[in-house]
């Protein structure tokens, strides 16, 4: 089965400092039958404006995967890190018993665009932990490379959930497939361009800032459609 949830039906959240697209309940948006897809809690689209971010706050028992979409995201947290990312980085966090950490754009004039998802842990309580690793654009073009896994996929960072978010540039007129199992979901995000999605269920146009909720068995083809450049995109898989 595959929902499609266009750009428009996300919740904005426009403030001078920050503009946000919420894919699920977040914030001041409180929607009971939107909360979560499986164990993802939160994927929000967010761009922030130059000497702007959010201070210094507190996080636990989430797992929270950052990437870096344009610009720069500057990171420090109560662990000792402190990092300027740029983009085409994934950052992940695991806030486990407890992490302060602060997210701010260390830019002048440029906004820096982020996409930040949380997944729920497989267990709580569990100690927290940092890193970042950049990943080539040309590592992701026609291929979806997994960027953070709970299932140990090679060059993937560790995540405590058994989930793995894949990142993927694709070219018009190429494809990828994803054979997702019976009792996984599978949530997808398009960043830039156009996608055709298609299984049984039939086929569906993707434009930016769409995305797809897929239950149950389907052999996912993923066509690249763009009249122009290529299309970028998040894929998650899911129990």
């Amino acid at each position: 089965m595959i929902k499609v949830v266009t750009s428009a039906e996300r919740h904005t959240s426009n403030r001078e400092w920050i503009h946000s697209e919420f894919s699920f309940s977040f914030a001041d948006y409180d929607d009971p039958s939107n909360a979560h897809f499986g164990s993802l809690l939160a994927h929000n689209d967010n761009r922030l404006e130059p000497k702007q971010g959010m201070h210094e706050h507190p996080h636990h028992d989430l797992e929270i995967v950052t990437y870096v979409v344009s610009g720069v995201l500057r990171h420090e947290d109560d662990l000792g890190n402190k990092a300027d990312l740029q983009a085409g980085t994934v950052q992940m966090m695991s806030a486990g018993t407890g992490i302060n950490h602060s997210e701010t754009n260390p830019s002048e004039n440029e906004h820096v665009r982020f996409l930040q998802i949380w997944l729920l842990p497989n267990e709580p309580g569990l100690p927290p932990k940092w890193d970042a690793k950049f990943y080539p654009r040309e590592f992701r073009t026609n291929h979806l490379l997994p960027v953070a896994s709970g299932k140990g996929d090679e060059g993937a960072m560790a995540v405590n959930e058994n989930a793995t978010v894949y990142l993927s540039v694709l070219e018009t007129g190429r494809e990828l497939m994803y054979p997702q199992k019976e009792d996984r979901r599978t949530h997808l995000f398009l960043l830039f361009g156009n996608v055709e999605i298609s299984c049984a269920d039939g086929a569906f146009d993707l434009q930016p800032g769409d995305a797809a909720r897929i239950r149950k068995s389907c052999d996912l083809k993923i066509k690249g459609t763009s009249s122009e450049g290529e299309a970028e995109l998040v894929l998650i898989d899911l129990p």
